[in-house]
């Protein structure tokens, strides 16, 4: 008889994350960081064991070696088991044919093969790119005492951001009877968080009727869904309350994180009661210089900080030299601030180091946007960068840089 597990997890972590700019040249949208400590993917995976789902593939595809790295085997998420636990799983070469995932639902059908070795009843599809805590054991249960064919996780949000999304029209019983992708005229405000519970054999039969049609773009959202709707399955909402963020772009990027800081944030990574694991660099506790000033920031371990530090969050390793202030700010891993150096309003990415006395971004009530530091640049002493420019280079000393993309 075949071991199976009752739900398989499937976590769609290829994408580029193009909105992000700078940030993702060099790494895929869910490995960047998060919170002082965190990755974003790492809120899906600890949301999966904390629902007791321990098994899930991870799907890769674009610049996937820091995701991979970071996995590992799975262990700070308690996912390093011997049947089941966390897979990484790329595209691969076949037989027939070889080819990329050419959108969320061939990802899946690419790797049927995996979630049938579990023979699952349910699976279980997420993003690789939000922020928020959420048991999706409430969601299955849901799912099975409605007798849905598919369930889609749903939140309201204001109307005049509906458009972005994929809108929910439902029943009183929350039965879905309409599904819009981003219409230019929502008809309600519910909309699809991108997680998705399906009765694994209507999973498969749309799967593969999707695969077959020429016309599809092979997509959930477009596809999928309004297939297994226009067939009369049975498809329900499930609403979730709560903190929900998609960090998509600079401006929600750097918003989560300041709400990690707000005096009761809406939002607590610190919660006991629902722990949001990690894998953890080796560093040393953070030192505070003598002259060092820090207020209402996060600041991890690894971190030495001299100069001043406000309402920011610095990951580990970070150096702030004495004289360097760093203010609204959202500064990565092993970064360095040099003496004398201003960091206001901006997101650094990490290992960039900022020359002594240069000026990045400027005050957030008077900014045009937020600037952007990509991965491992060196800024030249006395250089600035304009506030809302997004920079994937080195910039020269004492050179202004003006461009490279402008955000507005």
């Amino acid at each position: 008889m075949q071991r199976k597990k009752e739900c398989v997890a499937m976590l769609l972590a290829g994408g580029q994350g193009s909105r992000l700019y700078a940030l993702t040249n060099n790494i895929a949208k869910p490995a960047v960081p998060f919170g002082a400590k965190y990755r974003i993917i790492d809120f899906p995976l600890s949301n999966c064991i904390n629902s007791g789902i321990d098994t899930v593939g991870v799907l890769t595809q674009y610049q996937p070696l820091m995701l991979n790295e970071y996995i590992g085997n799975g262990q700070p998420w308690d996912l390093d088991r011997n049947f089941g636990g966390v897979h990484i799983l790329s595209p691969y070469q076949k037989k027939a044919k070889s080819a990329w995932y050419e959108g969320t639902a061939n990802a899946i059908y690419q790797n049927l093969n995996f979630i049938k070795m579990y023979n699952p009843e349910y699976v279980l599809i997420l993003s690789g790119d939000h922020i928020y805590k959420m048991d999706y054991s409430k969601m299955l249960k849901a799912h099975i005492d409605t007798n849905a064919d598919c369930t889609i996780a749903a939140i309201e949000v204001p109307l005049k951001e509906a458009s972005r999304f994929g809108i929910l029209n439902t029943n009183p019983d929350g039965s879905i009877y309409e599904f819009e992708e981003k219409p230019k005229q929502p008809k309600s405000t519910l909309a699809s968080m991108g997680v998705y519970i399906f009765t694994a054999e209507k999973l498969y039969k749309y799967l593969e009727e999707d695969e077959n049609d020429p016309e599809s773009s092979k997509d959930f959202g477009k596809n999928v869904l309004p297939a297994m709707l226009n067939a009369g399955e049975r498809m329900f909402a499930y609403k979730f309350e709560g903190y929900w963020k998609d960090v998509g772009t600079i401006s929600s990027l750097w918003e989560a994180n300041m709400d990690l800081l707000d005096e009761q944030p809406t939002f607590d990574v610190a919660d006991s009661s629902w722990k949001i694991h990690s894998r953890n660099p080796l560093a040393p506790p953070e030192y505070l210089g003598e002259k060092a000033e820090v207020k209402n920031s996060m600041i991890a371990l690894g971190c030495e900080v001299y100069g001043t530090v406000e309402k920011s969050i610095l990951s580990s390793n970070v150096v702030v030299e004495e004289g360097a202030v760093v203010k609204d700010s959202v500064i990565m891993s092993g970064t360095v601030v040099k003496s004398g150096a201003v960091v206001n309003y901006a997101i650094i990415d990490e290992d960039v180091t900022v020359g002594e006395k240069a000026v990045i971004g400027e005050d957030k009530e008077i900014a045009k946007g937020i600037a952007v530091l990509g991965r491992g640049i060196n800024v030249g002493a006395g250089a600035s960068v304009a506030a809302g420019n997004i920079v994937d280079r080195d910039i020269k000393e004492g050179e202004e840089a003006q461009l490279c993309l402008q955000l507005v």
